[in-house]
């Protein structure tokens, strides 16, 4: 479908010409002219399908400029909401429609500020309730109430909180949800909360084609990251991303490439918003040329350019490996996802491959230099060594 046949203001289709948009995504084509049409929507897409613009361009088309808040958007993590933000304040400047991002991290005196004159507040469940309880935003003229990745919100423990901020909004309003997998939690809440949904579902595709998949199988666990310093010294072009299990793993593994002269930044729960935001730039502007990520954190992020995916510790399940390798081979370019097994990791790798659909080719193991791997650093970088807990070679 060409965007020009969308049924939307003319200033938001000029828009779009300016952008060089021309053909609709298929999540675009399937939901924009639903919710143009007031209905509630179930939509389900991956990242990188164009979801955000399908709700952006038809909520945009029916707020009214000065009207008070009109429209909620709830994200799971504060990167996509600044994400999403970004998205609406740039097709949004054409109407004269303000959007305001609310989350956690920074301070709130501002967020108070810009909530009173904007049309449309993007936020997280928790910075959202404090607002709430605070009696610093009014939710009762919402329209339009979008619950974005609703299926992470789940998995972070926000379902309480969304309920919380649902029956805070008038039960004449048009409910969208978006989200990765349409689980039987988020068909619950859809059941409880929306009128008669349209239910749109793209189909996940890998394109064997663009996307290469291949596993090494390490026999020693030590050595797992010298062969990732190896990958990405040989792998120059573009940017990669390094899945981490767990937040303290993100740190170590990019404290560590650091030694080795790779330019790296972490992203992960635990960090301070400004850092956060800082290494996600870094990576944007090619300031870095690896991001070490958990899954949590970078779930929903746009990062161009993404030539190679490594998946540092396997994930738990064959959905979530596709998230993660979603994210390059993008627009008709090739990729590569590769993933660095130990025999820790052999039992999420076997759910991993029990989905037919993917195929990852073993490859034979490259020689390659060990260095050293170290779990603690002191501060101001004085390392000191204290026997093998704190410095391995290899990992």
């Amino acid at each position: 479908m060409k965007c020009e046949q969308l049924i939307i203001q003319t200033k938001l289709l000029a828009k779009l010409q300016e952008q060089e948009f021309k053909e609709l995504t298929l999540i675009q084509e399937k939901c924009i002219p639903e919710i143009v049409l007031g209905k509630d929507v179930v939509g389900q897409a991956e990242t990188g399908s164009g979801k955000t613009l399908a709700f952006c361009l038809p909520i945009l088309n029916k707020i009214i400029p000065r009207r008070g808040l009109q429209a909620l958007v709830l994200t799971p993590t504060r990167e996509l909401c600044v994400q999403v933000t970004d998205v609406f304040r740039d097709f949004g400047k054409t109407l004269g429609i303000r959007t305001t991002s609310v989350y956690g991290g920074v301070s709130i005196g501002p967020q108070i500020h810009d909530i009173r004159t904007s049309e449309i507040v993007i936020g997280t469940p928790g910075r959202m309730l404090d607002h709430l309880r605070r009696r610093t935003i009014d939710l009762s003229n919402i329209k339009i109430l979008v619950l974005d990745e609703t299926d992470k919100m789940f998995e972070m423990g926000f379902v309480d909180d969304v309920e919380e901020i649902i029956r805070q909004i008038p039960q004449q309003r048009q409910l969208l949800m978006f989200s990765a997998t349409i689980s039987e939690d988020v068909h619950r809440l859809a059941r409880k909360h929306l009128k008669n949904p349209v239910i749109i579902k793209t189909q996940s595709y890998v394109d064997h084609s663009k996307l290469k998949q291949i596993y090494y199988d390490i026999y020693q666990q030590n050595q797992k990251f010298s062969l990732l310093v190896h990958l990405l010294n040989s792998n120059t072009d573009g940017l990669s991303i390094v899945f981490c299990g767990t937040r303290r793993e993100s740190d170590a593994v990019s404290k560590n490439l650091a030694r080795q002269g790779i330019r790296a930044s972490a992203i992960h729960g635990g960090m301070r918003q400004q850092k956060r935001a800082s290494s996600l730039d870094a990576l944007k502007t090619q300031k870095t040329k690896v991001l070490v990520a958990t899954d949590v954190a970078a779930r929903g992020l746009d990062i161009k350019n993404v030539t190679h995916i490594y998946n540092y510790d396997v994930p738990k399940t064959p959905t979530e490996y596709v998230h993660r390798i979603g994210r390059t081979a993008r627009a008709g370019a090739n990729g590569a996802a590769i993933t660095l097994l130990t025999e820790r990791d052999h039992d999420n790798f076997r759910r991993v491959q029990s989905n037919d659909d993917l195929r990852i080719e073993r490859a034979d193991i490259p020689d390659f230099r060990k260095v050293p791997f170290m779990r603690r650093f002191e501060p101001q970088g004085h390392q000191q060594f204290r026997g093998p807990s704190r410095h391995s070679f290899g990992r």
